[in-house]
């Protein structure tokens, strides 16, 4: 599902340097997709859909899809497999969007 690579699987070292912002919005677009999810995302976090459109690039709102991820382990997995990266990526990613 990565865009930067349709047929083949990145290496982990490339993954796990990704930039953070791209795959939390990568992992944003496979919570989207699915739309108890993404009910369950904007409940948890507080925010509307208009809210989310309007914020979706600064860094907290990116650190909040990840928290969001970290919070429910199925779903960090799962949503890590997705998008060919994996769970400590995800929460590496956060932790870098929030400093």
């Amino acid at each position: 599902m990565r865009p930067d690579s349709p047929n083949r699987k990145p290496d982990s070292s490339a993954t796990d340097a990704q930039d953070p912002a791209l795959l939390a919005l990568l992992a944003l677009g496979w919570i989207l997709a699915d739309g108890a999810r993404a009910d369950r995302l904007l409940a948890l976090t507080g925010m509307d859909a208009d809210t989310l459109r309007a914020s979706v690039g600064e860094p907290q709102v990116l650190a909040a899809v990840l928290g969001f991820l970290a919070d429910h382990e199925p779903d960090l997995i799962a949503c890590a497999q997705a998008i060919d990266t994996s769970p400590a990526a995800l929460i590496a990613a956060q932790e870098r969007l929030i400093r």
